[in-house]
C-alpha cells in the first residue's frame, strides 16, 4: 500500500461489540484495515503470517463488513500467540458458542474516519481450515457466478434486515460445505467401529447405544448408576455423576464423537469437553438454551418463534406483579432442573399462591430466578423431531399429536390429524430453530396447536424424545439411528411412514417403590402390530417410565389402539410376588 490512512498508520485495537448480523455493500476501507492490523501483528510477531479471510477480503461481496484474520501455527505454540496478541489490545471471543482453546477466535476493533470496523483474528493449528479457507476466499474472488449465489443468500438470510449473528452465521453451513466439497475439502464421516461416547444411561441413552451398534460402533456412557438402563449394551461405562469432569474426560479417551441424552449434565462438564480434541454434538449452545427456560424463551423470541406471555421472577415482589400482568391460569417453573412436571406449580387462584411463594423461596435461594408463564387453552399438544447434519441439511419426522398426564407424556400418534399447511409450518419452525441455535443431532420441539391454528413452543430438547418412540418401527429411520448418523457425518435417513400411521403408549410404574418383576409380556405380544421396549429398569415405582410400547396400523386410531392394549396386559408384579420370583431364579 502506497497511502496508508492516518487511522492506520499505527491502528488501536478498541473493545469489540457484539451485534446482530445486518448484510451491507462491501467497504474497500475493510481491506485497508486487514493489511493495517496484520502489519501491527506482524511487527509483534514476525514469525505470523496474516491471510485476509471470509467476506471483506472478497472485492464487491456484501456481508456484515467484519474483518476477518487468520494466523496459522503449531498447536503448542497457541497459547503465546494468544498472549501476545491480548498484548495488542485483542479480547476473548464473546457470545454464547465461542471457538474451543485449540483454535480461538480473538476480537477487536478498529476506528477509521469515525466507523468502527469489528475485528474476527482466527488462530488456527497446522493442518486445521487454513488451506480451505483461502481456497474458498480465493474462489470467490476468481467465480463472478459463485460471488453472486452468495451476495444472493447472504441477502435472503437476513431478509433486509437484522438477525441473530450466530443464526446468520448457521443459514450459510449448508451451502458453504457444498462450495468446499466442490473445492475438495470435505468433511469426513465418522466410520465403525469408532466409539461413540453418550453422557447419560438412562432409556434415551439405551436405545441410541442399541441404534449405534446396529451401525457397528462402539459405545461408552456415562452415568451415576452402574444399573443404569444403558450398562447393558455398552462396550463400557464410566461412572460419574453429570458434574464428574474427570469421570467424563476418561470417557472421551478413545471416543470420535460425544453426545448427549438428557438436558441435566452440567454445561461446564461439556464446556470441558468442547476443547476441540473431540467433537460434541450438540456443543455446549444448544445445551446452555434449552438447560434454562429463561434462556430458551429469550432464544425463541429471538427467533421469531411465538411462545405463551412469560415474565422472569427474582424476587416475590416480581412474582405479584407478574401474576397481576399475566392474569390467571399461570405456571411457575423452574428456570433450571426439573421435567415430567417436576418444579413447577400451577396457579389457578389465589389459594395457589402460597405454595408458589413456597417454591420461589427455595429457588431464590438457590440463586436461580423462575418462570412465571400464561396457561395456555391450547386445542393439542404436537411434537415435532428434526434432524440437522454437520452439513447443515435438516430433516423432520412427521408431527405427533401427545396426551399427557400431569405433566408425563402417556400417548402419542401419527398423523397428527392436523391440515398439511399446519404440520408443514411445524416442521419448518423446528428445522428454522435448529439452524438457529447451530444443532448437529435431533432438536424436538414440543408445540401448542391454538384455537385459531397458530403455533406456541412450549419447550425444545436437544435429544432424541419420549413423544418420537413410535419412529423405532413406524418409519425407515429411527429418531436413534437418525441422530447417530447425524453425529457421525452421515447421510440423514427417510422419515416416510411404513403404514397409515403409528403409536406409542408409554408404560409407567405403579405402587411403592420395589424390584422390578414384569408381567403379561406374553399377553401383550399376542396383540398384532405391537412392539414392547422394556428399558431394564431394576426398580418399579409409581408413575416411574419402565418402558413403553409402539403399534403400526392402516391408520393413527388403529395403531394407538394396538398399542393401548397391549400397553394394559403389562402389569408390574408386588412386593411379594417379585420377592417369589426373585427366590424361583435362585433355585434354578
Amino acid at each position: 500500500m502506497t497511502d496508508i490512512h492516518p487511522d492506520l498508520a499505527d491502528p488501536r485495537i478498541l473493545p469489540y461489540e457484539r451485534r446482530v448480523a445486518h448484510v451491507s455493500d462491501w467497504d474497500p476501507r475493510t481491506v485497508q484495515v486487514a493489511a493495517a492490523v496484520g502489519a501491527a501483528i506482524q511487527r509483534r510477531r514476525p514469525d505470523l503470517v496474516v491471510e485476509h479471510i471470509w467476506s471483506t477480503a472478497v472485492p464487491g461481496l456484501p456481508g456484515k463488513g467484519i474483518v476477518d484474520l487468520s494466523v496459522e501455527a503449531e498447536p503448542a505454540r497457541i497459547p503465546g500467540i494468544v498472549d501476545a496478541l491480548y498484548g495488542l489490545g485483542f479480547q476473548p471471543q464473546p457470545g454464547p458458542d465461542p471457538w474451543p482453546p485449540s483454535r480461538p477466535m480473538l476480537v477487536g476493533a478498529v476506528a477509521v474516519d469515525g466507523d468502527e470496523f469489528r475485528i474476527h483474528l482466527h488462530v488456527q493449528p497446522t493442518g486445521g481450515d487454513m488451506p480451505r479457507d483461502l481456497a474458498f476466499r480465493d474462489a470467490l474472488r476468481n467465480d463472478p457466478e459463485l460471488l453472486r449465489q452468495y451476495a444472493e443468500l447472504k441477502t435472503r438470510i437476513t431478509g433486509g434486515s437484522s438477525v441473530d449473528g450466530f443464526r446468520y452465521t448457521h443459514s450459510k453451513t449448508t451451502w458453504i460445505l457444498n462450495v468446499y466439497k466442490q473445492l475438495g475439502f470435505r468433511i469426513p464421516a465418522i466410520q465403525p467401529p469408532a466409539t461413540i461416547g453418550i453422557l447419560g444411561g438412562g432409556q434415551l441413552g439405551r436405545m441410541l447405544a442399541l441404534a449405534a451398534r446396529s451401525l457397528g460402533y462402539r459405545v461408552v456412557v456415562l452415568d451415576p448408576d452402574p444399573a443404569c438402563p444403558a450398562a447393558a449394551v455398552a462396550d463400557r461405562l464410566e461412572i460419574g455423576s453429570y458434574e464428574d469432569i474427570g469421570a467424563a474426560r476418561r470417557l472421551a479417551a478413545g471416543c470420535a464423537v460425544i453426545t448427549y441424552e438428557l438436558e441435566h449434565v452440567s454445561l461446564a462438564l461439556v464446556k470441558a469437553l468442547d476443547d476441540g480434541s473431540v467433537p460434541i454434538r450438540p456443543g455446549p449452545h444448544a445445551l446452555k438454551l434449552t438447560q434454562d427456560r429463561l434462556a430458551e424463551r429469550r432464544f425463541l423470541e429471538a427467533n421469531g418463534a411465538a411462545v405463551a406471555p412469560w415474565r422472569e421472577i427474582p424476587s416475590p415482589e416480581a412474582l405479584e406483579v407478574g401474576v397481576g400482568e399475566l392474569g390467571l391460569p399461570l405456571r411457575l417453573k423452574a428456570s433450571i432442573g426439573g421435567y415430567d412436571g417436576r418444579s413447577q406449580v400451577r396457579i389457578g387462584g389465589p389459594d395457589d399462591l402460597p405454595a408458589a411463594r413456597a417454591m420461589l423461596d427455595r429457588e431464590l435461594a438457590s440463586g436461580r430466578p423462575m418462570l412465571l408463564e400464561r396457561e395456555m387453552a391450547f386445542a393439542a399438544e404436537l411434537s415435532v423431531i428434526v434432524a440437522r447434519g454437520v452439513d447443515g441439511v435438516t430433516t423432520s419426522f412427521p408431527a405427533a399429536r401427545n396426551v399427557h398426564d400431569n405433566g408425563i407424556l402417556v400417548e402419542s400418534w401419527t398423523p397428527a390429524g392436523i391440515p398439511s399447511a399446519t404440520a408443514k409450518a411445524a416442521a419448518a419452525l423446528c428445522a428454522d430453530l435448529a439452524t438457529g441455535m447451530g444443532m448437529v443431532g435431533l432438536l424436538t420441539a414440543e408445540l401448542f396447536l391454538m384455537p385459531d391454528g397458530s403455533l406456541l413452543v412450549n419447550e425444545l430438547a436437544p435429544r432424541v424424545h419420549n413423544s418420537g418412540h413410535w419412529t423405532i418401527e413406524g418409519t425407515v429411520t429411527s429418531q436413534f439411528e437418525q441422530h447417530v448418523r447425524a453425529i457421525c457425518g452421515l447421510p440423514l435417513g427417510s422419515t416416510d411412514l411404513r403404514g397409515g400411521g403409528a403409536a406409542t403408549v408409554n408404560l409407567l410404574g405403579s405402587g411403592t417403590e420395589r424390584p422390578a418383576s414384569v408381567g403379561g409380556l406374553d399377553q401383550a405380544l399376542d396383540v398384532r402390530d405391537a412392539h414392547v421396549h422394556l428399558y431394564d429398569k431394576r426398580r418399579v415405582f409409581e408413575r416411574r417410565k419402565m418402558g413403553h410400547v409402539t403399534a403400526v396400523g392402516d391408520s393413527p386410531q388403529a395403531a394407538l389402539e394396538a398399542a393401548r392394549t397391549a400397553a394394559g396386559r403389562i402389569r408390574w408384579a408386588d412386593e411379594r410376588s417379585a420377592a417369589a420370583g426373585d427366590e424361583g431364579e435362585a433355585g434354578r
